[in-house]
């Protein structure tokens, strides 16, 4: 009697977990995209004060369940294909393994470098001059990382797109 999974089940299982992490990934690419394309453009228009106290209740918004869940949850998807090809043969390691880094390095590694801490300033600094001051060099850093999330994020869903398309087209559990 065998005790390990089935091949089958382990191709099932990896191929809608890999969909999950390219859906996902390619959620969150949307939404850093339209930060770039518009949102941050548009509460530069405001005046300082407004476009500080936006921001940071866009970024307390942010920390809620429909965020959270698409972004720590793609962070938990994204490295089991690529476990999971591993506990296959092997082969077909390389394009999980890409879309994994992509997200994580480049979503959640430039989240946690580059948008938190000045997130953190920016809910930390006195309104007034100081918050003015700091919302200039704010929006030119935040969104150029922010522009660098997007495209990890959509890189890490292409890829995890190809890997599926890759692994249906070739039919191996």
């Amino acid at each position: 009697m065998t005790t390990g999974v089935s091949p089958e089940l382990l191709f099932d299982v990896q191929l809608v977990i890999t969909v999950g992490a390219a859906l996902g990934s390619g959620v969150l690419a949307g939404v850093f995209f339209a930060f770039s394309s518009f949102v941050m453009r548009g509460l530069s228009a405001l005046p300082a004060d407004a476009g500080v106290a936006a921001m940071r209740a866009i970024n307390a918004a942010a920390l809620r369940p429909a965020f959270l869940s698409v972004f720590v949850g793609t962070a938990v998807l994204s490295p089991v294909p690529f476990v999971l090809s591993l506990a296959g043969d092997g082969d077909s390691a390389g394009l999980p393994a890409a879309g994994c880094a992509l997200y994580l390095a480049g979503t959640v590694g430039i989240t946690r470098i580059a948008h938190l801490p000045r997130n953190w300033a920016l809910d930390n600094v006195a309104d007034g001059q100081s918050a003015r001051r700091l919302w200039v060099r704010y929006l030119r850093e935040w969104t150029r990382w922010n522009h660098v999330r997007a495209c990890a994020a959509a890189a890490s869903s292409t890829v995890f797109i190809a890997s599926v398309t890759s692994t249906v087209s070739t039919g191996i559990p």
